[in-house]
């Protein structure tokens, strides 16, 4: 037993001679351990389990959606708003259905600026500087419904507009003149909003509005002088407010037998040619405030389901007892919800009671001082 134990004695003493001579221990950085470590699968593959759901994992990993930089990119929305932009933005989601770059400083839009947005359905460019638009531009956007396009510097309506537009809003631009067939192909647009645009009556040319079914239609603030021609005989609500408009002519309302609301307001109009009105018999709301006129229009007795008519700051000076309610009974459909006198030179205490008898109430009607 005796020369065994010597030699395990003897290899104790060597392994303690050979600790002894190790260099001492040195702390090394995370990179350096991990270079090292590639030698050892099982090391890496530790290290890799570890740092699980790390940023770096993230970006490898192809499920991760794309978001334009500095944009957010939440439920198929896109908000690219108020970062001064001066083009539109690539890597936006091919499933977006709302794309939001208003307030920006896009002055184009380019044939592949939304190539493979097949499912947007509303875009907004809304203040922004764009005077130029590729006719190819809005090709890919096969279902867009909504866009909106107020306040920039176009001089003419967009070619080759979707053909599932429903909504197209472009005022404060621009426009002084739209041209035939500017529409064409849109018979699914319900509404255009294009007030703001330093447009005449002779910028509409015949065939402008051609095959459009529209319901909603405003043209305010422009620089009209009387009711434009051939607009869709579908309107339901058509508005020329803050125009120039001076007169009312006979044969101006013929087509639109389909108004519920028309806006005449903050214009110059001095007359309404007697039976104008007539072409109007399902018209619900009229708006002739801020005018000149010196009387109530005739022929307001006649309209069934006329409930609200404004006249306030006018030059109204006398209102007579069948100004507004017919003589028969059971003539008109739907009562008086609102008529407005206010700011016009009638003496309230010189109008017949009776005028107003077919008011829903009193409270209905809005007289007040008149202020020279």
């Amino acid at each position: 037993m005796l020369p065994h134990c010597s030699l395990l004695l003897l290899l104790c003493a060597a392994q303690l001679l050979s600790s002894s001579s190790a260099l001492p221990f040195e702390q090394r950085g995370f990179w350096d351990f991990a270079l090292d470590s590639l030698e050892d699968g099982g090391m890496m593959s530790m290290m890799r389990d570890q740092n699980e759901g790390s940023a770096t994992e993230e970006i490898l990993t192809p499920d991760v959606p794309m978001c334009p930089f500095g944009c957010h990119c939440q439920l198929r929305v896109v908000q690219c708003s108020d970062l001064g932009l001066t083009e539109v933005p690539r890597n936006i989601p091919p499933d977006t259905k709302f794309l939001d770059l208003q307030n920006n400083r896009i002055t184009e839009l380019k044939e592949n600026d939304f190539k493979g947005l097949t499912n947007l359905y509303a875009l907004s460019v809304r203040n922004n500087k764009i005077s130029k638009v590729h006719p190819k531009a809005f090709a890919p956007l096969k279902h867009m419904q909504k866009l909106y396009f107020s306040k920039n510097l176009l001089a003419a309506i967009p070619k080759n507009l979707p053909a599932s537009l429903v909504e197209l809003r472009i005022h404060e631009n621009r426009i002084k003149k739209v041209a035939a067939g500017s529409f064409s192909g849109l018979g699914n647009m319900h509404c255009i909003e294009m007030g703001a645009n330093p447009i005449q009556n002779s910028g509409f040319e015949p065939g402008a509005f051609k095959g459009l079914k529209l319901n909603y239609l405003r043209i305010s603030e422009a620089k009209l002088t009387g009711v434009p021609k051939d607009l869709p005989d579908s309107l339901h609500e058509l508005h020329l407010d803050h125009n120039q408009i001076q007169a009312v002519e006979l044969e101006d309302l013929s087509r639109y037998k389909n108004l519920h609301r028309l806006g005449l307001g903050f214009n110059h109009i001095l007359n309404i040619e007697n039976g104008s009105l007539s072409f109007l018999p399902m018209l619900r709301e009229l708006h002739l405030d801020n005018n000149r006129l010196t009387r109530v229009p005739k022929g307001l007795p006649n309209m069934k389901y006329l409930q609200v008519v404004y006249l306030h700051s006018n030059n109204i000076s006398q209102v007579g007892v069948d100004d507004f309610c017919p003589r028969g009974f059971g003539m008109k459909r739907t009562y008086y919800n609102g008529i407005s006198l206010f700011e016009n030179p009638v003496n309230y205490w010189e109008v017949q009671p009776a005028t107003f008898r077919c008011v829903n109430d009193r409270f209905a009607i809005q007289f007040g001082n008149y202020k020279k």
